[in-house]
């Protein structure tokens, strides 16, 4: 029997077509985001440390993310996440 192996390119997630621009903010950011929409991180959707997509980002906990996808209708749409610990 003769079998033949494929070699998969590994390529980082954050890469991927697919996967919308994780942006990290600084501290002055986070707080002209937070104090323009009258918001606190904890009222903010979260993505966890460990997600794929914000990994080289170096993001610790408590940093707040940007995430830009692409929209049919609006252009680019614009998420917030909290970064929280967790698997």
């Amino acid at each position: 029997i003769n079998y033949e192996v494929k070699m998969i390119e590994k390529t980082d997630s954050y890469e991927h077509i697919l996967v919308p621009k994780h942006v990290l903010l600084s501290e002055a950011e986070e707080n002209d985001l937070l104090e323009k929409y009258n918001l606190s991180k904890k009222q903010l959707p979260n993505i966890l440390s460990s997600d794929p997509a914000i990994k080289h980002h170096d993001a610790k906990v408590g940093n707040v993310i940007k995430i830009i996808r692409k929209s049919q209708t609006a252009g680019n749409a614009v998420y917030y996440r909290t970064v929280i610990s967790g698997k």
